[in-house]
C-alpha cells in the first residue's frame, strides 16, 4: 500500500473518531495503520502536508467545534469536553487562537469562523465562512440551461462565462453594476430532475433599466452561509464547491432555505493568487 493511501486511511480514521465516535484517536492504532512507529509517521505526515499531525487534529477539532457552536444549542462546556479539552478555559484559549474570537462570540452572526477542511492528501486549503442576513436585491443578467449529468455543468459553466466575455455581455453587465462592493453573480436556478438540466445565470446587482435580451431576478430577503474562496477562477470556486458537497453540506447542514444558491466574483484580477470569490448558501436559522 502506498504512503498516500495509508495517510488518507488514517485521515478517515481520525474523522470517524472526532465526528462519530467522539473519542480521542489511538496513536497505537495509527502506527499500526501506517506500518511504522508513531514518531516516524508524524515525521512523514509533516513532510508530506506542511503541517504537523497534532496541529491538523487540533484544527479539525476546533473547526468541528465551530460548526457545533453555530448550528446547535449545546453548552460551551459540553462542546469543550466533547472535543477532548479538560476544561472550558483551555478550550476557549485554543478556540480563540484558531478562530480569532471566543466561543461565545462565535454564536453571533456578525463574526466569521475559520475552517480546516478534512484533508485530502493531495491538497489542503483553509476556508473562512460566516452567516450574513441580507435584504432582498435585484439582479440583471443572462441565463442558460445546462446539463448536470455526470458533472457536465462543472465544464459548461466556465464556458458560459467565456461566451459572455466574447459576445460583450460581460462588459455590459459590468456597466450595469450598482452593487457595493461591485462584482458579478453566478445564480443556480431551477433543477429539472427528468432532464438533468438546471438554469444558471450570470448577473449583477443593479437598479438600472433592463437592456433588451436580458432578464431580471429578485433575490428575496434571506440568511446566507457565505464561504470565501481564494485563488484564480474557476479552480478556486470549484474547489470550494467540492469542499461544501463533501463535508459542510453533508455533515453540518443548516436547513436549506427556498432560494437560489449563489456564487459571487469580486471586481478584481480573476487570475490572481489572492482573488476573492464566494459561495452563498441560503439557510434557515434555528429559532432560539
Amino acid at each position: 500500500m502506498e504512503w498516500t493511501e495509508r495517510l488518507q486511511n488514517i485521515i478517515d480514521y481520525v474523522e470517524d473518531h472526532l465526528q462519530r465516535e467522539q473519542e480521542p484517536v489511538d496513536n497505537e492504532k495509527i502506527a499500526q495503520m501506517a506500518g511504522c512507529s508513531f514518531d516516524f509517521f508524524q515525521k512523514v505526515f509533516s513532510y508530506m502536508n506542511g503541517i504537523s499531525f497534532s496541529d491538523y487534529v487540533r484544527a479539525r477539532k476546533l473547526t468541528l467545534a465551530g460548526y457545533d457552536l453555530k448550528s446547535t444549542d449545546s453548552r460551551i462546556v459540553d462542546i469543550s469536553y466533547q472535543y477532548g479539552y479538560h476544561s472550558p478555559t483551555s478550550f476557549t484559549k485554543a478556540f480563540q487562537q484558531f478562530h480569532g474570537i471566543s466561543p461565545k462570540e462565535a454564536r453571533s452572526d456578525k463574526f466569521q469562523l475559520c475552517v480546516m477542511p478534512k484533508m485530502q492528501i493531495s491538497e489542503q486549503q483553509r476556508y473562512v465562512w460566516r452567516i450574513e442576513h441580507k435584504p432582498a436585491f435585484r439582479l440583471i443578467g443572462k441565463s442558460k440551461r445546462l446539463s448536470c449529468i455526470n458533472g457536465e455543468h462543472a465544464r459548461t459553466i466556465p464556458e458560459f462565462w467565456n461566451e459572455c466575455q466574447k459576445n460583450g455581455v460581460y462588459s455590459t453587465l459590468v456597466s450595469l453594476d450598482t452593487g457595493e462592493p461591485k462584482g458579478l453573480f453566478g445564480v443556480f436556478g431551477f433543477f429539472e430532475e427528468t432532464s438533468g438540466e438546471m438554469e444558471y445565470s450570470i448577473m449583477v446587482r443593479s437598479e438600472k433599466n433592463i437592456p433588451a435580451g436580458f432578464i431580471e431576478s429578485v433575490i428575496p430577503e434571506a440568511t446566507w452561509a457565505v464561504f470565501d474562496c481564494r485563488g484564480s477562477v474557476p479552480q478556486a470556486i470549484q474547489k470550494g464547491w467540492n469542499y461544501l458537497h463533501e463535508e459542510w453540506l453533508e455533515k453540518y447542514p443548516f436547513p436549506h432555505a427556498p432560494c437560489s444558491e449563489l456564487e459571487w466574483y469580486s471586481d478584481a484580477n480573476a487570475y490572481g493568487e489572492d482573488y476573492l470569490s464566494q459561495i452563498w448558501i441560503p439557510i434557515l436559522e434555528e429559532e432560539e
